[in-house]
């Protein structure tokens, strides 16, 4: 296997290695594979609401639903209203000014900036065309209950996917109609027959949300409590409240110790990045634990490319000890057979992939919804504390395969959410749309049905804000998501890490369906605990 890193919408850290960790399922094991890392980043759900969403003032009284049966608790959730503003939102006009000035000046000096899109020769050549990245200028009010219930289960969670990756029987049968990504699927079966195992289609829900910021959100914490320590006065604020993020840093060790694991101290990390790489992040692993880190699109692995038969991996003559994937999501990230060898190149090596096949089998939105059945869970977790804090987290999810959901979502389509087996912004449908493509489903056959997902849509309190983007900052009425980020590394029975090491949190304006940051839907927030 390799390792890996993970971000969803959930976000953890998994390092696993090859090894019988779970003698009990033999058909899981894959004895021979070399160390597995992989980072997750895991968006909760709690009760009220099911999803660990809020807002800047009391949570939406959204009922959890049981994901086997009816959809009829989610006609509560439409029964939301706008909060009204808070004291915290009645700020003086000129205040908000100079607060957003001095943040725009403190994203410039400390580096959270982002490629501007609007700039030809941005995401081309490193440092031109930078933009501060999108920020809420105020933080989000969170329950400090809720949030140690969502650090709580991050561990959980690490195990939880880690052992899932290793099912190669539960991944081939919850994915086996799944054929829209066949050369992933097929590159996977070669590299598991060759190791004595087993895997089939890919993509990944559970893990990887965006996993291309967490350099800036550790950073904006920082900003934040800056900020909120110049204007405690007139805030009446206490940044002591804001939770400390150390994503930056968690990361940055995980991958360090997965290098290690490599043992070869002349290997190097290497990022697989998009053609054009907006995103810039972890100088930790050369300023903290002097790594040297490359970067390389798809293209020029399969260009530079070359297989020792000890399986070490060489690009460019430098030997690949740790591969981090911050492209290679979506189908649109393979255009040719290039992108493809390259792929198979890297599965077939022996340096520690982040993540690995086996873990964007496991974090497939299919998987999710599998996981999500009764007693399912109990496949792979054997604390029953520990599978009841997971199973409150899920929202209702079911196959297109469920006649009578299908049916009730045809009929209300506003209470579902169709997704596609596809990360980043941009890919779910809402409303009426879900109606139309379900009745264009029935119609064309159910080839495609295994492509998408039903969800239970949920309704997050709204509430004022202020929102930045592009140096301009404007109020506007938003809602906000939580997910935690975990670190998890094992190499065959021993487990190295398994950590909660840092946060996200997303804010939208409460018009926009889509949520992702690098997407454009969303902004940077930060949690205030009360």
């Amino acid at each position: 296997m390799g390792a890996g890193f993970s971000s969803c919408s959930h976000t953890t850290t998994f390092f696993a290695a090859s090894t019988t960790l779970f003698p009990h399922r033999s058909k899981s094991n894959f004895s021979t594979f070399n160390p597995h890392f992989k980072l997750l980043s895991q968006t909760l759900y709690y009760p009220k609401p099911t999803k660990i969403t809020t807002s800047r003032s009391s949570s939406s009284a959204l009922s959890p639903i049981n994901s086997g049966g009816r959809a009829e608790e989610m006609k509560t959730q439409e029964e939301k209203s706008t909060q009204p503003m808070s004291d915290l939102h009645n700020i003086d006009p000129e205040l908000i000014q100079r607060m957003a000035y001095d943040a725009l000046v403190w994203t410039s000096i400390h580096g959270l900036v982002v490629g501007d899109k609007s700039v030809p020769r941005s995401g081309k050549v490193p440092g031109v065309g930078l933009v501060h990245a999108p920020i809420a200028l105020l933080p989000m009010s969170f329950p400090e209950n809720h949030w140690k219930q969502a650090c709580e289960v991050s561990p959980i969670f690490n195990e939880l996917i880690d052992r899932v990756s290793l099912d190669g029987e539960f991944l081939q049968e919850s994915l086996s109609s799944y054929n829209l990504w066949f050369p992933l699927g097929r590159i996977g079966l070669q590299v598991m027959n060759k190791n004595g195992g087993c895997f089939y289609f890919q993509t990944h829900g559970y893990s990887f949300p965006d996993a291309r910021k967490w350099q800036a959100r550790g950073k904006f914490i920082v900003k934040m409590q800056s900020l909120l320590n110049q204007y405690k006065e007139q805030l009446g604020l206490d940044s002591r409240r804001i939770p400390r993020n150390a994503a930056v840093n968690g990361f940055a060790e995980a991958l360090a110790k997965a290098w290690e694991e490599y043992s070869n101290p002349r290997a190097v990390v290497m990022f697989v990045v998009q053609t054009e790489e907006r995103n810039i992040c972890f100088p930790q692993l050369c300023n903290t634990y002097d790594v040297t880190t490359i970067r390389k699109t798809l293209a020029e692995i399969d260009e530079q490319g070359v297989l020792q038969p000890d399986g070490t991996l060489l690009v460019g003559d430098q030997a690949i000890g740790v591969i981090y994937f911050r492209a290679g999501y979506a189908p649109t990230d393979y255009p040719s057979e290039s992108e493809w060898r390259a792929r198979l190149l890297m599965e077939q090596s022996s340096a520690i992939k982040c993540p690995s096949i086996s873990y964007h089998l496991a974090g497939t939105k299919k998987i999710q919804q599998e996981l999500a059945k009764p007693n399912v869970l109990e496949r792979f977790l054997e604390n029953k504390d520990d599978i009841a804090k997971i199973r409150k987290c899920f929202a209702g999810l079911w196959s297109l395969d469920d006649s009578d959901i299908v049916k009730d979502a045809i009929e209300r389509p506003e209470f579902y959410v169709m997704k596609p087996q596809r990360e980043g912004g941009g890919n779910n449908i809402y409303g009426d749309d879900v109606r139309k493509s379900l009745l264009r489903l029935q119609e064309e056959g159910a080839e495609e049905n295994a492509a998408y997902i039903l969800m239970q849509r949920i309704f997050p309190t709204i509430a004022p804000t202020y929102l930045m983007r592009d140096g301009i900052c404007h109020k506007d009425h938003a809602m906000s998501e939580l997910g935690i980020y975990g670190a998890y590394l094992r190499n065959k029975e021993n487990v190295i890490m398994n950590e909660q090491c840092g946060y996200l949190m997303r804010t939208k304006v409460s018009s926009s369906n889509e949520g992702g940051v690098a997407a454009g839907f969303a902004v940077l927030d930060s949690v205030y605990l009360n």
